[in-house]
């Protein structure tokens, strides 16, 4: 049989179906109850999106749509797999894992942001990841306390910011 008679697939084709894996942190994957729940519905929406997507006849077009779900899959599975479910804290007295803190910087802006996972993580919907550079300079700190952080942050010299309920 001459090659002229088999279908290969294109560059392009394979450019759209083999998506390189997203990319996993190195840091303990802590996670609440709320961003657990989260990270298992994303894994049944791309469970659900892949399954649809392998109905396709065209086996071009069932790559290309199950390209994603898949990809997604792979991710949300490990991260499912290595879950560190924290409780809430007990007590307000520091800030921790799970905890919302707000601070008033030194141009006078307040802000309040709850800290969690790093899928769970949304600063404009008020929560920021743990291992981000703000939520590393609050934990463990009190109402009262002021951090002070170098230049890089903001393009200024240095900041400072402080707690309170």
């Amino acid at each position: 049989m001459a090659v002229a008679f088999t279908k290969e697939e294109s560059f392009e084709t394979a450019s759209e179906t083999l998506l390189p894996d997203r990319p996993i942190s190195a840091h303990p994957n802590l996670v609440t109850e709320a961003g657990l729940k989260a990270l298992e519905l994303r894994f049944k929406e791309a469970r659900e999106a892949y399954d649809g997507a392998s109905t396709i006849d065209d086996v071009n077009e069932r790559r290309r749509q199950t390209a994603n779900p898949l990809r997604d899959l792979r991710y949300l599975a490990a991260r499912l797999r290595t879950a560190q479910l924290v409780p809430d804290p007990t007590s307000i007295d520091t800030v921790a894992f799970g905890s919302t803190v707000t601070f008033r910087r030194d141009d006078g802006r307040v802000q309040t942001y709850r800290i969690v996972g790093e899928d769970e993580a949304d600063p404009k919907a008020g929560s920021i990841s743990y291992v981000s550079p703000v939520a590393r300079l609050l934990m463990g700190k009190a109402v009262g306390d002021v951090v002070e952080t170098g230049g890089n942050w903001k393009s200024s010299p240095s900041h400072r910011s402080a707690l309170f309920a």
